[in-house]
């Protein structure tokens, strides 16, 4: 069987579980903690970040975007993007703001400090972080509101990773109940459509013990 080494809150494991859905490819799941550093982790990514995708075949491929290319370029029969190359390029910039900048400047603000300190006993929140994430993630649901009033999905005209991205993103941040859906109206109603989707229920069904989602969480009419 296919597996997925994984952490149910890491937005790049997120991506690839999505991924792995859209195209009916159905895998084992392992949770990993990253900041246990678990030796047979280790050796399939000395680098011990997840998500880490074992073929049946026993292929490794380590690390999140070296998954998502993996799996766009092994399993071509359900595409995830386009065949444009300018369009390809647009996909790409859209992933890289949201599993770069976003992480950098909310994920890891909010999700970071608020849970995953609290699981990994890394110590309390710090709140100028957690200030700083609620102030960043309006400037980033007002971008996806300024795509998606003028595109059907974030790149385009078709569900791209683009969107797999973005969603997964905000999905984390959704979890510890920080993203300003009412103020973004247009944002909140691209995400309803992802949330739809049967590839991203798995993700609405996640809750970390100890520390539940809030009531709209796996609500798909919020």
């Amino acid at each position: 069987m296919r597996t997925l080494h994984h952490h149910p809150l890491h937005p790049l494991s997120r991506v690839a579980r999505v991924m792995l859905a859209e195209k009916g490819l159905p895998f084992e799941s392992v949770i990993e903690k990253p900041w246990e550093r678990r030796e047979d982790f280790l050796m399939l990514n000395p680098a011990g970040e997840p998500p880490v995708l074992v073929e049946e075949d026993g292929t490794v491929v380590a690390g999140g975007l070296p998954v998502l290319e993996y799996l766009e370029e092994a399993y071509p029969d359900v595409a995830l993007m386009p065949r444009e190359v300018a369009a390809r390029a647009e996909v790409r910039r859209i992933v890289d703001w949201f599993t770069r900048t976003f992480d950098r400047e909310v994920t890891e603000n909010l999700v970071g400090e608020k849970l995953i300190k609290r699981l990994s006993g890394q110590g309390h929140p710090y709140a100028p972080a957690i200030r700083a994430g609620l102030a960043n993630i309006q400037y980033h649901m007002e971008y996806i509101a300024f795509l998606s009033e003028r595109r059907p999905w974030l790149a385009g005209s078709s569900f791209t990773v683009a969107d797999i991205a973005a969603a997964a993103a905000l999905s984390c941040v959704d979890y510890v109940d920080n993203v300003p859906w009412d103020k973004v109206p247009e944002a909140k109603d691209w995400y309803a459509r992802i949330k739809s989707r049967p590839s991203f229920r798995g993700l609405l069904s996640d809750s970390v013990p100890g520390c539940p989602p809030p009531r709209h969480y796996a609500d798909l009419d919020f």
